[in-house]
């Protein structure tokens, strides 16, 4: 879904001082891992020193970090909190999505060239499986993601299976367009929003996907293990999920009358949740990351991040560099192209001048959040020339 975006960022009070990042440190990797905010890092602390003494540990607990949690990522993709599952990654996430879909034999499953692993090799297995075709959509020429993918999307189609942009590049793949064009011809829409969610307004009541997973340590700054699964309503009461866990069964907060047992799974997407859910050190880091995310505004995080890829863009080009037009791309992540590649030592130049990107594909991957300003842009500049000459 793109965005209308103003040319100049809003003004976010003092977010730099908000995270744990030495001065002379500039950090625009956040698609690989987020910097730590140090709220989340205090709320990590006081987990830590909360489980040394277990016996605090009351029964309601085991269940109330993760009800707060629900809510929190339900606000910042407009779902309702009974449509969200606590997964531990974006691989179980698009798991559970493969083991609830139908797919007949020489039905086509839709994904796009060079995407995530994560979001392949699910479905190279299910099409295997099911005697259906994996058709990897490309572009050509000028062609957005957008079109080539409604454009590849059939009466013969089982399911599309898209991220929100590009992994590589930022480049945006229309989710509205996508979805009703999925809706037409019976298939599902899975989304993989691992590098949008948090930084780029997905509206979920819009967008109207079967699936949605997004980790929680890239854009949505919480800790590593901590992933979130959005289930379309269609898709709750019947569901199967990857674990047969007792913590998603209905009746489960009663411990008394675990033996009890019961076919029946708690409301909702619960059922989909991972057996380990509570993760009582990890789940209030990310309680407190998803609050800080929600009070900045996903939309402000976005006009903030704009202004900063796409002055980069334009001062790159003086490089040799070249990246997709602002037109299709995502504010917060850009991915430049350079003919002949880039050298191999070029990260590791960077890295010596305390300067940190990474290169995905053949993209050198420029991803910065609200720890950045231009004066980081200007020393990634600086240091790309060094890098080049010296290599």
């Amino acid at each position: 879904m793109l965005v209308t975006l103003p040319a100049a960022p809003m003004q976010l009070e003092s977010p730099r001082a908000m995270f744990h990042m030495p001065p002379d440190i500039t950090y625009l990797n956040c698609a690989n891992l987020a910097p730590r905010l140090h709220a989340v890092r205090e709320a990590g602390r006081r987990a830590a020193e909360r489980m040394a003494e277990p016996w605090r540990v009351t029964p309601a607990e085991w269940f109330s970090g993760a009800e707060r949690l629900r809510g929190l990522f339900a606000g910042i993709v407009n779902a309702d909190a009974e449509g969200v599952a606590l997964v531990p990654s974006a691989s179980y996430g698009i798991a559970v999505a493969a083991a609830n879909v139908a797919v007949e034999r020489g039905q086509q499953l839709v994904v796009l060239d060079r995407e995530f692993p994560s979001n392949v090799y699910a479905w190279r297995d299910l099409a295997r499986r099911r005697e259906a075709r994996l058709h990897t959509v490309q572009r050509t020429g000028e062609q957005s993601w957008t079109d080539a993918v409604v454009g590849s999307i059939g009466p013969a189609t089982a399911v599309v299976a898209v991220p929100h942009c590009h992994w590589t590049d930022g480049t945006i793949v229309d989710l509205v367009e996508v979805g009703r064009r999925a809706r037409a011809v019976g298939a599902a829409l899975v989304v993989d929003g691992s590098q949008s969610v948090g930084a780029l307004p997905l509206d979920v009541a819009a967008v109207q996907p079967d699936f949605l997973v997004t980790v929680g340590y890239k854009w949505l700054l919480g800790p590593y293990g901590i992933a979130y699964l959005y289930v379309a309503p269609s898709r709750r009461s019947e569901g199967t999920p990857l674990e047969r866990s007792w913590l998603a069964r209905e009746g489960a907060e009663d411990f008394a009358s675990l033996t009890a047992y019961r076919d029946s799974y708690r409301p909702g997407a619960r059922r989909f949740d991972m057996g380990g859910f509570p993760m009582f050190d990890l789940m209030p880091m990310a309680v407190a990351a998803l609050e800080q995310v929600l009070a900045w505004g996903v939309l402000s995080i976005q006009r903030s991040l704009t202004p900063l890829t796409r002055q980069f863009v334009e001062d790159v080009s003086g490089l040799g560099g070249c990246a997709p037009p602002s037109t299709a791309c995502a504010g917060h992540l850009v991915g430049v192209r350079c003919p002949g590649g880039f050298p191999r030592s070029l990260i590791d130049a960077l890295a010596a001048s305390r300067v940190y990107v990474s290169v995905r594909g053949d993209c050198l991957r420029v991803a910065p959040h609200l720890h950045n300003d231009l004066a980081d842009m200007a020393r990634l500049l600086a240091a790309l020339r060094r890098g080049f000459n010296a290599a």
